[in-house]
This record gives structure tokens, C-alpha cells and sequence, in this order.
């Protein structure tokens, strides 16, 4: 229920419309009832707040309440046209994938509610204002037109407080956090409770029978999230277990399996008909759409962030120290996800029977994601070089697993193969050098402080 819950409220917060369509409708019942109030509630009244009321005739009232509407409508159009300038510049510059992140972004959401908002709410109060002063039916909402005047202040400050907001957003650095922050929301939603076993490894995934049967999606699309109740609900109902082999943002193709199934230990071989209620099961069970979501998606903020370094490091672009940045923050995700046991989620029925087997991104999908382009795009700068050395020397230190370990140390041998086909001096081969022995250290269990250097031999670098 956690995740599910999760999944809509993601589904909810990445949409620019809710919030603002929510307060146009706000505005529209509060223009409407206001003035009412004021007609029934002028006469009781303490005269202390009637002070601090609008005492203005129905063409002043007319004046305040056109001029809120017509500035606020300029206003809104200049934020909205910053904000998709903004977005163009994310999606050009960093990554079309970021563009999520401004979308679900609750200052600009708010500051552009309370802009629509009042501009809705003073042309609604607008026409319940009747007369002249002279006419015996003149009608002024002094209550009305001091709220619609306290929401233009508000407005003021919105737009001011959006602007401020912009120019931080705007700034990568600000950008690396965010997704850093809902990368990190992600894995404790979808990873809650699966501390890494102290065991000397991972369990090898569940293998499928070979009289298994292929279970197909209806639909084509990313693959956002598993409602995993319901897929261990079919299973036991049908006395199958389920193996579900794609993972959250992987691409499905209607038609194509997508996991298998086969008897549960005990149950009789499934017929025809019970593969069906499960294939009909599936396709409910698994949602699709037509782009990743952080749903149940642990992956996707590091290829958020790869998607950043790897821009950074093109030629049009040629941001090294960007990409530098993007990689302290793909450590931050490694090292805590090196923490969680990865090894397939297994749900089981009332009498322990293992019912659905759900596959996660290995250890070594991960790391390789979040190293593999990064040292293939930057390969010519030492700086990127050296900070990948670094991501690899801290992975090594913060797990103590031997599978781990083993992945960590193929990533280092690649990395030094790559490393090795460069024309750097000796100046940038020795710091090579040295980042590369600390890693082996790590591997060890030692860290090396910059303090005392380690001396390689000169044949280090290329073994």
C-alpha cells in the first residue's frame, strides 16, 4: 500500500496542471462567495474592521479590481514563458530527462497557483460590482475587494520568490540535488527493509524451469511500476509461481514476454485456462507509460545523472567540472545502494509458498551505469579519470561484500585499459597511477590518505 500510495503521489507531483487548475476553481468559489458575505454581513460588523475594509465607491472598487486582473494576467504570462525557456535550457543543455524535475518543482507550482488564482478571483469579483455612487442600488464588496487586494500583495511576492527560485534552480548544482533527493525517496520506498546480508555474497537469481510458460504485456511503454499485491494474488489463485523479468524503465513491446510462470511446488501442471487468468492478471498488474517515472525506478536517477556528465562532457558543451560534479553525486547513490540487498524481491502466500519472484537491478547493472559512459565520454580529461578512480576507491570501502568487490575490481581494470590508451603526460599518468594503487588498497581494507602517497612501480599503471 506504501508503494502504491507512492506511485500516485508521483504520479500526482510531476504534473504542472494540478495545482493551479485546483486554485483557479478555489478562486472562482471564493469570488462567488465573498461578495454574498458582504451583502449579508456589512451591517455587523465591529468598526474597528471596517477600518481596514476598501471604502472606495463601485468605480474605484472597478479600478483596483481591473487593474489586479490585467497586470496579473501580463505577470503570469511572462512566468510561464521563463519557465519553458527554463526548461528548453535543462533539456538542451543537462538532459530531456530533468524536465520532470521542474515540472514537479512546488515553489513554481505554487507561485503559479497564487497567480492564476488571483487573477481568477478579481475578474469573478469584478462583476458583482454595480452602480455609482449616486445609484441607490450601488453595491461595493468591501471584504471582497480587500482580499482580491491582499492577494495581489501576495502575488508580488510570489513573483518575486519564483524569480529567486529560477536563478537557483537554473544552477546544475541545484539540478544534481534534486535528483539527488528523489533518487534517495525512491530507494526508501522501494527498497525499505532490505538491509544487505552480512553473508560472503548474493544469492544467484531464482532459475526458471524449462516448461515454464512465457507470460506476454498488452501494451508498449516504459515499464513505471508493479502492483505486486495483486500479481501474488493471481499467482496463488492460479497455484503458479510468477518470475517477472523486466525491471522498472525498461521499454516493454506488446506481445513480447515478460515473465514466466510455472506450478508451484505441489500443484498440478496450469491448464489453459489458468494461464489465461494470469496473462490478463499480468497486463493489470504491470503499468506502462510514455516516460520513466522515479515510481519504483531506482535507476533512474543515476541515469539522470550519467545523462548530466555525459552532456557535459560533449564537444559542444565541454563542462568537465560539470560531469566532475554529476559523479561525487552517482558515488553518493552507489555507496548507499551497495548497502540494501539487491537480490530479487520474493513475495510469498499465507502458507510461505513463493509465489512472485520480482527482479531488481544488480549491484553490477549499477555500478555499471553509473561508470561505463562517464569514463568512455571523458577518457580524454584526467580530471574525470581521477574522480572515477575515486568512486571506485570509496564503493570499495564503504561494502565489505566479495561480489561487490569482484565488480568493483573489473570496473578498475577497465577503467585502467581505457586510462592506458590516452596521451597523458607523466605528471597526469603519475596521479593515475596513485588513484588506481588506492584503489587495490581499498580493495584490501586500507585507505590511503593523501598525506603519504602511495609510490607504484612504474609497470602499476599498466597491469
Amino acid at each position: 500500500m506504501h508503494q502504491r500510495w507512492g506511485v500516485i503521489s508521483d504520479a500526482w507531483r510531476t504534473r504542472l496542471w494540478p495545482l493551479p487548475t485546483l486554485g483557479v476553481l478555489l478562486a472562482v468559489g471564493l469570488g462567488i462567495g465573498l461578495p454574498f458575505l458582504d451583502g449579508h454581513a456589512r451591517t455587523g460588523m465591529p468598526g474597528w474592521l471596517v477600518g481596514y475594509l476598501f471604502a472606495g465607491g463601485p468605480e474605484a472598487a472597478r479600478t483596483v479590481l481591473s487593474a489586479l486582473a490585467g497586470s496579473l494576467i501580463t505577470v503570469t504570462s511572462l512566468t510561464f514563458s521563463l519557465t519553458v525557456v527554463t526548461l528548453q535550457l535543462a533539456s538542451g543543455q543537462f538532459s530531456p530527462r530533468l524536465l520532470r524535475t521542474f515540472a514537479r518543482d512546488p515553489v513554481v507550482q505554487a507561485c503559479l497557483t497564487v497567480l492564476l488564482a488571483t487573477f481568477t478571483y478579481a475578474i469573478t469579483v469584478l462583476r458583482t460590482v454595480r452602480g455609482s455612487t449616486e445609484d441607490r442600488t450601488a453595491f461595493v464588496p468591501q471584504i471582497s475587494v480587500t482580499v482580491a487586494y491582499v492577494l495581489g500583495v501576495a502575488s508580488v511576492f510570489a513573483l518575486v520568490i519564483f524569480l529567486a527560485h529560477i536563478a537557483r534552480q537554473i544552477r546544475v548544482e541545484g539540478m544534481l540535488r534534486e535528483v539527488h533527493a528523489e533518487t534517495r525517496v525512491t530507494m526508501d520506498r522501494v527498497l525499505a527493509g532490505s538491509a544487505a546480508p552480512e553473508a560472503s555474497g548474493f544469492a544467484d537469481t531464482p532459475g526458471v524451469p524449462s516448461d515454464a510458460v512465457p507470460l506476454c504485456i498488452d501494451a508498449s511503454g516504459f515499464f513505471t511500476y508493479v502492483d505486486e499485491a495483486a500479481l501474488r494474488s493471481a499467482a496463488t489463485a492460479a497455484g503458479a509461481v510468477v518470475y517477472l523479468d523486466r525491471l522498472p524503465g525498461d521499454g516493454l513491446v506488446a506481445g513480447v514476454p515478460v515473465a514466466a510462470a510455472w506450478p508451484a511446488p505441489g500443484e498440478p501442471p496450469l491448464t489453459d485456462d489458468a494461464r489465461a487468468d494470469l496473462q490478463r492478471c499480468l497486463c493489470a498488474a504491470l503499468h506502462t507509460g510514455f516516460e520513466r517515472t522515479a515510481a519504483q525506478d531506482v535507476a533512474f536517477g543515476l541515469r539522470q545523472l550519467v545523462d548530466v556528465a555525459v552532456k557535459a562532457l560533449s564537444p559542444g558543451v565541454n563542462d568537465p567540472t560539470t560531469a566532475v560534479h554529476a559523479l561525487d553525486h552517482i558515488a553518493a547513490l552507489l555507496v548507499e545502494l551497495s548497502r540494501h540487498d539487491l537480490r530479487p524481491r520474493v513475495l510469498c502466500d499465507a502458507d510461505g509458498t513463493t509465489r512472485v519472484v520480482v527482479r531488481r537491478p544488480g549491484f553490477a547493472e549499477l555500478l555499471d551505469l553509473g561508470v561505463a559512459q562517464p569514463r568512455r565520454f571523458g577518457a580524454g580529461d584526467p580530471e574525470v579519470l581521477l574522480r572515477l578512480f575515486a568512486l571506485l576507491r570509496e564503493l570499495a570501502w564503504a561494502t565489505g561484500s566479495p561480489d561487490h568487490h569482484r565488480e568493483i575490481a573489473g570496473q578498475l581494470t577497465r577503467l585502467l585499459g581505457t586510462a592506458e590508451q590516452q596521451s597523458f603526460d607523466d605528471a597526469e599518468r603519475d596521479r593515475l597511477r596513485q588513484e588506481a594503487a588506492a584503489v587495490r588498497l581499498a580493495l584490501a581494507g586500507i585507505w590511503r590518505w593523501n598525506a603519504s602517497p602511495v609510490s607504484p612501480s612504474p609497470g602499476a599503471f599498466m597491469q
